[in-house]
């Protein structure tokens, strides 16, 4: 039997790839670490795939067209490396014959620091005078939000909503929870309102998690507009498109919305002309949010594992 092959296309990962390169090593599999900054093309996906037995996914376009290529070739096994599965067709991977799986439950806590973060970032506008201090020479003191007793919206109560409403509470900061399948466990002292939008005009804070799905995309869009708290403070640390961006930009440019804190985006990375560029409080990550040493290596040392057990490497 042929020496097993393996790509990542993983982002984080290959950042620490030289931490994991003996384990391939040691059970004599090929890596192939793949030149990629977000994600590789379909085209260039179906070039490749053809070529390795299993593929650990970031967040690029595992789609029904480059599955089949892949299994028309040597292609056996996926493993989407996180949390996040709306870039991968499960039902074609069963399809075609392929081992597919991804790893749940695994960035609560680090997904939820960076929001907190964000929310933090925002009431205080702390990106802001740092911009000033360093790019302008200035000295700026603009009077800040304070976060107790502040109103909060929380779409997505998974494992990452969970862990963001545990550091609002410790702010002393009121949560309100959207999502259709909430339930009551009594260990937080919560307000549920399933049913969105209603309440977000009471929202000082909107902070996103929830995934990507037909129900949550452009959750927020123009007809939400009006409904939103004056001034209001929108956090997205969950996917990109449950926000249509153009409502945000409204939004921005009529003062409904005060700033916006965004470590994903309906397309990646930020364009040089996006207009959300215009408005200097608003925040810009790199959906980075689970991006830390200890969870990159507990993630990566699980998915390489679920991988070699669908290749039957022991």
């Amino acid at each position: 039997m042929p020496e097993a092959k393996v790509i990542v296309t993983c982002p984080p990962m290959l950042g620490l790839i030289d931490e994991f390169r003996p384990l391939f090593a040691e059970r004599g599999v090929t890596l192939c670490c793949a030149p990629v900054i977000q994600t590789m093309s379909e085209r260039e996906l179906m070039a490749v795939l053809p070529g390795f037995d299993g593929w650990i996914i970031g967040d690029d376009p595992a789609t029904r067209p480059v599955l089949a290529a892949g299994a028309a070739g040597r292609l056996r096994a996926i493993v989407k490396w996180g949390v996040g599965i709306d870039n991968v067709d499960f039902a074609a991977a069963a399809e075609f014959g392929l081992d597919a799986v991804n790893t749940p439950g695994v960035f609560g806590r680090e997904v939820a620091d960076l929001a907190m973060h964000y929310v933090t970032g925002l009431a205080r506008e702390t990106y802001h005078i740092d911009r000033e201090i360093r790019l302008n020479g200035g000295w700026p003191k603009p009077p800040g939000l304070s976060l107790a007793d502040k109103v909060v919206g929380l779409i997505g109560f998974g494992d990452i909503g969970r862990n963001v409403a545990r550091r609002l509470l410790a702010a002393d900061m009121a949560v309100r929870v959207y999502d259709p399948a909430y339930r009551d466990t009594g260990d937080l002292p919560i307000l549920a309102n399933p049913a969105w939008p209603n309440g977000i005009e009471q929202c000082d804070f909107l902070v996103f998690t929830a995934p990507l799905n037909p129900s949550t995309r452009h959750m927020f869009r123009r007809p939400v507009l009006p409904r939103v708290k004056p001034g209001v403070r929108i956090v997205n640390v969950g996917r990109g498109p449950v926000i249509e961006e153009a409502a945000l930009v409204a939004g921005l440019q009529s003062g409904a919305i005060h700033s916006v804190a965004l470590d994903v985006f309906e397309t990646e990375p930020l364009g040089p002309g996006n207009a959300l560029r215009q408005y200097p409080l608003n925040i810009f990550g790199s959906h980075n949010a689970s991006n830390t040493r200890d969870a990159v290596r507990r993630v990566s040392h699980l998915a390489i594992e679920r991988l070699f057990g669908f290749l039957g490497i022991a």
